[in-house]
């Protein structure tokens, strides 16, 4: 028997994969008070303060691939959930500098934690974490990851086909 998505297009694979991995986390981090995005964003934050950094919105913008502006209201309402500070930075007025609380540092490692687990089952078809699968996967995410994309391009109308598996 087949795969309900046999015959898709690797953008519709990306798509569903991605929306059920958004899907999966939200639940998963719920019971911590946190949305997929917030998790993102704290996960990130975490990671860059234990190598020393104290980044900026923008930057941590730019790490997590998300827009500034989103960044900057997420960061917002994980301030007055007492989760992370913002902070002016003393190099730039401009820049505003963002660092875990330590409630937000313990939630963040519990949020880690529990997606870890997550994660674990999702790659586990592929050989759970440390599978050669799983590195070959993540060598092809990270290489496609790494490919700019033209958004200027110019595509006619019906270009997607009538495919009812295509990405919309």
């Amino acid at each position: 028997m087949g795969s309900a998505h046999e015959g898709a297009t690797p953008g519709f694979l990306v798509w569903r994969l991605s929306m059920k991995w958004r899907v999966a986390v939200d639940r998963a981090v719920a019971p911590l008070g946190l949305t997929h995005a917030q998790y993102s964003l704290v996960a990130s934050l975490y990671g860059m303060g234990r190598a020393g950094e104290r980044p900026s919105q923008r930057r941590l913008a730019d790490h997590t691939g998300l827009e500034p502006l989103y960044v900057s209201k997420l960061a917002r309402a994980l301030e007055a959930s007492g989760l992370l500070e913002r902070t002016r930075d003393p190099r730039d007025p401009r820049a505003v500098q963002l660092a875990l609380t330590e409630r937000g540092v313990d939630v963040t490692r519990r949020a880690i934690e529990v997606v870890h687990l997550l994660l674990g089952q999702l790659l586990e078809p592929l050989g759970g974490l440390d599978g050669a699968r799983t590195r070959a996967f993540t060598h092809d995410l990270t290489t496609l990851l790494d490919t700019s994309l033209d958004a200027s391009l110019d595509t006619p109308a019906d270009s997607f086909g009538d495919n009812e598996t295509e990405q919309p």
